[in-house]
């Protein structure tokens, strides 16, 4: 064999292989999930997706939005699983025929954060629709996410209970950030402002210069994740059997167990409740 011919060998292996190669990629099952900000800044899905790939070999790519933008991925159908945290919103979803089998996976709980000068005398208190209306009474800078995110219906719900109209002080003392809750805590920690979070989110958020958490522990500020398949009588591309095996680890023991485990700085940032027929 000459010197040419088995460089061209060489070179036709090489092509066989990364061929081979590609198609297997390609050929590797995933699906998209389309979810919350909260899950993935405060580092649940590191933490989650991998221990379901290493037992499913399935890929999970993510798309982390607000709860309403994460909703209407589902209704266009360009997602498989949505997984986000506003019953409310989501037995719409599921009532419109967008997505089918609801099941509650975990909840946290909301957490109201402010400056340590604290000017509306707020901290230490355990009534959240009370604390808005000192804020709102001393005027107080109170920055929202104001994306409909699952975060943001719950703080509009709260200031409805305790009759604000945040919308009439918009642009004055209170504002919004149009953004996610990562970028809305920068936003208060740098204006030394109030906001709404989840509290893993909170935990996992490093850059809080004088913000603490201020009033927590009231029972309106539960906060319940949920997981659907999207409608695949609706959408015919969608990985039904790959996205109903996403969902039944979630909830099986071993997704339940995942999920208490994860951690940060020796917090347990969310608590599982999968139950039957939830």
């Amino acid at each position: 064999m000459t010197g040419l011919t088995r460089r061209a060998l060489q070179i036709w292996l090489l092509l066989g292989t990364l061929l081979a190669t590609t198609t297997t990629d390609a050929e590797a099952p995933y699906i998209t999930v389309s979810s919350t900000t909260s899950t993935e800044q405060s580092g649940l899905f590191g933490h989650l997706l991998p221990a379901f790939t290493a037992k499913t070999g399935i890929a999970v790519r993510v798309v982390a939005v607000g709860t309403g933008q994460a909703l209407k991925i589902g209704e266009r159908g360009d997602c498989d699983v949505v997984f986000v945290h506003d019953t409310a919103s989501e037995l719409k979803f599921v009532a419109d025929g967008f997505g089918i089998e609801r099941h509650q996976v975990m909840y946290n709980d909301f957490v109201l954060i402010g400056p340590k000068s604290d000017p509306a005398r707020v901290a230490g208190d355990r009534d959240i629709v009370g604390a808005l209306r000192k804020i709102a009474e001393a005027k107080s800078r109170f920055v929202s996410r104001g994306d409909d995110s699952g975060t943001d219906k719950a703080e509009k719900r709260l200031w409805q209970v305790a009759a604000i109209d945040v919308k009439a002080a918009s642009g004055t003392w209170y504002s919004d950030t149009g953004s996610g809750m990562g970028p809305t805590l920068n936003t208060a920690a740098a204006l030394g402002a109030y906001a709404l979070t989840d509290r893993g989110t909170w935990l996992s958020f490093e850059n809080r210069r004088d913000l603490g958490i201020v009033v927590e522990g009231d029972r309106r500020l539960f906060n319940q994740y949920g997981v659907m398949l999207v409608n695949p009588s609706r959408y015919s591309s969608v990985k039904q059997e790959f996205g109903r095996q996403f969902i039944d680890w979630l909830v099986s023991a071993d997704g339940q167990k995942t999920i208490a485990t994860y951690m940060v700085n020796g917090q347990q940032l969310f608590f599982p409740n999968a139950s039957p027929g939830s």
